[in-house]
C-alpha cells in the first residue's frame, strides 16, 4: 500500500497555488479542517516538511518543492485520464490544457477564451504564459502556441508574426543625438532584454555596455520607461505608451524592426475533439 494518495498531492499543490490553507479549502470545497489534516498526514508518513510560513502565505519547504517537482506530472497524468474518460462518457471534455507563448497579444488571447467558453461553457481551460527562452521548463499542454514550429508532441503550423521595435523612453539621451542611430551609439547605453530572448536570433548583448536582463516583458517594459535603459520590446504590449509619447522608436540605420514568428501547435493532430477543433479555429481566425 502507498503511503500517500494523489489527492493529498494535489491539496499540497492547491495550498501553494492559493497561498493559504483556508483559500486552498474554499477552492476545492472542503473545510479548512480537512485540508489541514490531510497535508499533516501527508508529512508525517513521508517525514519530511513540506511547507512552511511565510508572512501571511503558506509556501513549499526546499524538500517540498523537490517532492511536489516530481508528483506534479503524475497529477497532470492523472487529470488527462479523467478528462479523457468524461470525454468517452459524455463526448464533452472537461479541461484543456494551453501553453501560449508569453508575447502573444494579451487582448487577442482574452478574446479567444472568452468566445471559446461561451461555445463550451463546461471546459476548464488551463492556461499557462511561458517565454520560449525557458523551453526546457515548459509544460506539455493539448494546443501550444509557440515560437518554435516543431515540439517534442507534434508539428505545427505558422500563426502570425510578433512585431519587436527598438524603444526609448522620450527623454532618453538616445533620442537627443541625431539621427540615424548606429549600433556605436546604441553601445554606450545598457540594453533591456527579456529572458535572454533575441527577436532575430542575434545577440545584442555582445555590443552592450551593459545587459540587464528580466524574466517578463512587463518588467523590461517597465525598466525602459524608467530610463534604465533602450531595448526591443513587442510593439502591441507597448502600444499605449507609444500613442502616449512616453516611449518613442529608436531611428536606428538598420535592425529597428524585428519579427518573431508564432506556430500553433496540436498535441494529437488525429483527434476529433471538438474543444480542440475550437479552439484552433479561434486562434486562425484573422485578428
Amino acid at each position: 500500500m502507498h503511503k500517500t494518495t494523489l489527492e493529498q498531492w494535489a491539496l499540497l499543490e492547491k495550498v501553494v497555488e492559493s497561498g493559504s490553507f483556508a483559500k486552498a479549502a474554499e477552492a476545492t470545497c472542503r473545510s479548512q479542517s480537512s485540508v489541514s489534516y490531510n497535508l499533516a498526514l501527508l508529512q508525517e508518513r513521508l517525514g519530511v516538511a513540506l511547507l512552511r510560513p511565510e508572512g501571511r502565505r503558506t509556501v513549499l519547504t526546499t524538500a517540498g518543492e523537490q517532492l511536489l517537482a516530481r508528483v506534479r506530472p503524475l497529477l497532470k497524468a492523472f487529470w488527462y485520464v479523467e478528462a479523457h474518460a468524461a470525454l468517452l462518457t459524455t463526448g464533452v471534455r472537461t479541461r484543456l490544457d494551453l501553453v501560449v507563448d508569453a508575447i502573444f497579444p494579451r487582448g487577442r488571447l482574452f478574446t479567444i477564451l472568452r468566445q471559446f467558453q461561451q461555445q463550451h461553457p463546461h471546459t476548464q481551460v488551463n492556461l499557462t504564459e511561458v517565454l520560449e527562452s525557458n523551453a526546457a521548463e515548459r509544460p506539455e499542454a493539448d494546443v501550444m502556441v509557440l515560437t518554435r514550429r516543431q515540439d517534442l508532441t507534434g508539428r505545427g503550423e505558422w500563426l502570425m508574426n510578433i512585431d519587436f521595435v527598438a524603444v526609448a523612453h522620450r527623454d532618453h539621451p538616445l533620442h537627443q543625438q541625431a539621427a540615424p542611430l548606429s549600433g556605436e551609439d546604441l553601445a554606450a547605453y545598457p540594453l533591456i532584454r527579456i529572458a535572454e530572448r533575441e527577436p532575430d536570433g542575434q545577440d545584442d548583448s555582445l555590443d552592450a555596455a551593459e545587459c540587464w536582463t528580466f524574466s517578463t516583458i512587463d518588467a523590461a517594459a517597465e525598466a525602459v520607461i524608467a530610463q534604465v535603459g533602450y531595448g526591443w520590446l513587442p510593439e502591441e504590449r507597448i502600444a499605449s505608451q507609444l500613442a502616449a509619447g512616453t516611449l518613442k522608436i529608436l531611428p536606428m540605420t538598420h535592425g529597428g524592426r524585428r519579427a518573431t514568428p508564432l506556430h500553433l501547435i496540436v498535441k494529437d493532430l488525429s483527434s476529433d475533439d471538438r474543444q480542440i477543433q475550437t479552439l484552433t479555429r479561434l486562434f486562425s481566425m484573422p485578428a
